[in-house]
């Protein structure tokens, strides 16, 4: 079953999972806006977009910012046209154990990656309820289910998001509401992340391998948003860790207390006058991309069967 081109909006868009999974919609000729921070990467990225799909657009917005997401939405309603799937993607992360965190520092986290995904959810709840359609798409994560040491403030904004999005599914049932609301929950993926959060150790970090492309994200966004259900994980580590946090959490715990910390670090020193995003954001040639290329996988064969068999479930129940 062929998706028509629709108004897709996803939310920092402009680097990492975000500007993939721009670029998947758009190859598919859907008219994409990106909402982030930075200009530089907003030109770029709506520049590919346009080679794309001969339409995109970026906005500068932080998601913190419930106004400044409002405006965004109805200037891409007025450009683009009706909102028809929002991605909400944007987040932000300190690396650092707890006693080391700041509570502006926790506080900011909170404020980008939990309430701007509230702000994102309520905002294109605004324009979809109303036409009674549209899929809005959490982006999750295997940290959502089970946290770990040393991104305490990231991991409970996910599990935040987790509850808020159950809630308002059932809302949404309740009303008989056409509007679909689908978490996509990740691996460890080699974005930028991991080159600009704010870091309180001396080496610098790592996703937790395996390591996945970011294109192995985008790839499960776009198929969730075209076949919605209810969550999807994506790559067998997150399988794996969601399950293995049912059955034995204890044992999870020992496991994390004794690997958790230097599995998310690698041997080369940090730099301690780096720059982080946290709350300005941070000049470079950055785009889907971290430096992890050399390790990472570019594919996830369980999240391929997953994608392939959701298509042809939607084929058989339309």
């Amino acid at each position: 079953m062929s998706v028509p081109p629709r108004v897709v909006v996803v939310t920092g868009g402009s680097a990492g999972v975000g500007r993939a999974t721009a670029r998947e919609f758009a190859q598919r000729g859907d008219r994409v806006a990106v909402i982030a921070r930075d200009e530089q990467r907003l030109r770029e990225t709506e520049k590919e977009l346009q080679e794309l799909a001969g339409a995109g657009l970026g906005i500068s917005a932080d998601v913190a910012d419930a106004r400044a997401v409002e405006d965004a939405a109805a200037q891409i309603e007025s450009e683009l046209g009706p909102i028809d799937v929002w991605v909400n993607n944007a987040m932000a992360s300190v690396f650092g154990r707890v006693i080391d965190l700041s509570a502006q520092e926790i506080k900011r986290v909170t404020e980008v990656t939990y309430l701007g995904s509230v702000h994102g959810v309520l905002t294109a709840l605004d324009h979809m309820r109303p036409r009674n359609r549209g899929v809005i798409v959490q982006v999750g994560s295997a940290l959502a289910y089970r946290a770990i040491p040393a991104q305490a403030a990231y991991c409970a904004s996910k599990h935040a998001i987790r509850g808020f999005v159950d809630s308002l599914r059932t809302e949404l049932m309740e009303e008989g509401s056409d509007v679909s609301v689908v978490s996509v929950h990740l691996p460890a993926l080699n974005t930028p992340q991991f080159d600009w959060s704010r870091l309180k150790f001396n080496r610098r970090p790592q996703p937790v391998p395996p390591i996945f492309q970011p294109e192995v994200a985008a790839r499960s966004i776009v198929a969730a948003a075209d076949h919605p259900g209810r969550e999807v994980w994506v790559g067998g580590p997150t399988v794996a860790t969601i399950l293995a946090n049912r059955l034995a959490p204890s044992l999870l715990d020992r496991y994390l207390a004794r690997n958790g910390v230097k599995s998310q670090l690698t041997e080369d020193p940090a730099d301690p006058d780096a720059p982080g995003n946290l709350f300005l954001t941070v000049e470079g040639d950055y785009a889907a991309h971290g430096r992890f290329d050399d390790r990472a996988k570019p594919r996830s064969l369980q999240a391929d069967i997953r994608n392939r068999i959701a298509g042809l479930v939607a084929r058989i129940l339309p």
